[in-house]
């Protein structure tokens, strides 16, 4: 797929709305342990690679150069965070412990 295939743009507008809006949005009164945009992008495009982000996406912005699946994973992620489905703490945690692995 291309950026230009529209599964694609709706994929990227959705993921743009989640975690610059939705999610920055509920942090708050869900007390999760971030706030910030670019954090929550990188817990769902690492939960969503299984490790690191940028080990898996060769260029940036990772959201239009990751895999269409994987990107719809992300996606997927955000919308369980915001329905209160899927643990964003726990991914949070995760995603800090690939990075603190792949310091050493």
């Amino acid at each position: 797929m291309t950026a230009a295939d529209p599964d694609r743009a709706s994929l990227e507008a959705a993921w743009l709305t989640l975690t610059r809006e939705t999610l920055p949005g509920l942090a708050g009164c869900r007390m999760w342990p971030v706030r910030a945009d670019h954090c929550f992008q990188r817990i769902l495009l690492d939960a969503a690679v299984g490790g690191v982000w940028y080990d898996a996406v060769a260029a940036r912005p990772a959201y239009r150069h990751i895999a269409v699946d994987r990107l719809a994973e992300a996606v997927r992620l955000g919308e369980g965070a915001a329905a209160g489905t899927v643990d964003l703490a726990t991914l949070n945690r995760q995603s800090l412990a690939w990075r603190r692995a792949r310091q050493r």
